[in-house]
């Protein structure tokens, strides 16, 4: 079990990367952690891998945890899976 993230918004939309199989790894550099793609596929987000870092103490909770969900959401290679 990972250890929860301070903010209450940003916590759920770890929870909620985490339901649609994404990693959630603590710690790193400059970061409260990061999450990574369970496809891991180079044709995801624009060959970069789908890895998105999570802040501890973001200027906004609200946004960072808005844009964790959208790139979530926003997968390119579940979006396919989703329209087969």
């Amino acid at each position: 079990m990972r250890r929860r993230h301070p903010n209450k918004e940003i916590e759920e939309a770890l929870r909620h990367a985490e339901a649609q199989g994404w990693r959630v790894e603590i710690g790193g550099s400059h970061a409260w952690g990061r999450i990574y793609c369970p496809y891991d596929d180079k044709t995801c987000r624009c060959g970069e891998f789908c890895i998105t870092s999570i802040w501890s103490t973001p200027a906004n909770p609200t946004n960072h945890a808005r844009a964790i969900r959208r790139v979530v959401d926003r997968c390119s290679r579940r979006r396919t899976e989703q329209d087969d």
